[in-house]
């Protein structure tokens, strides 16, 4: 996979590898260098144990964050982010928070609730800071904390592209480009 990619072969999956392969999968240069230096994230989400399970978790994430292009909600706002504003479910209490809370980094972490408890799991404290949830590294230790709080481990290492992505994303909202996501990861990965 290294030659593939064009990075030394080593056989270690680094920072180096990583970068190289969400580049690969389409991020700018900078957004791919951050996600780079998150590997180790993905080492505790024991996500680097099975390529299978990478390439979900890039899949999904690609698709949540069109191709590694946007850490940000793109916000209209439309008629489902109007409603983000005082769910209580999401923990969106104050005037201003489904805006504030908006989905952020490469699986769109989305309200105060979330923000607080995966930043606590992270150690950054993010729903004092929402705006951090978008940089790159703390973007892909948030998703594998999320990833890993929602068991899609699993479901990745079933193959099962409908459970991982009504796990990530409740429904099957986007389910082609995921798979095209996937098909286009695994050719690399596996």
């Amino acid at each position: 996979m290294q030659r593939r990619l064009g990075v030394r072969a080593d056989g270690a999956f680094g920072p180096v590898t990583l970068t190289a392969l969400v580049r690969k999968l389409g991020a700018p240069a900078a957004t791919a260098a951050g996600l780079g230096a998150g590997v180790s994230a993905l080492e505790g989400a024991i996500i680097l144990d099975a390529p299978l399970r990478l390439a979900h978790f890039l899949a999904q994430a690609g698709h949540e964050s069109a191709g590694f292009t946007r850490m940000y909600e793109i916000w209209g706002p439309t008629p489902a982010q109007r409603r983000y504003e005082g769910r209580a479910d999401l923990g969106n209490v104050k005037a201003g928070d489904g805006f504030r809370y908006r989905g952020r980094g490469i699986l769109q972490i989305t309200g105060r609730d979330n923000y607080r408890r995966f930043g606590k799991l992270i150690g950054v404290d993010i729903e004092s800071q929402p705006d951090r949830a978008a940089e790159p590294a703390i973007a892909i230790a948030l998703a594998c904390a999320y990833w890993t709080s929602r068991r899609i481990n699993a479901a990745a290492d079933r193959d099962d592209i409908e459970a991982v992505t009504k796990l990530i994303n409740g429904g099957l909202n986007g389910i082609n480009d995921r798979l095209q996501r996937l098909e286009r990861a695994k050719a690399i990965l596996l």
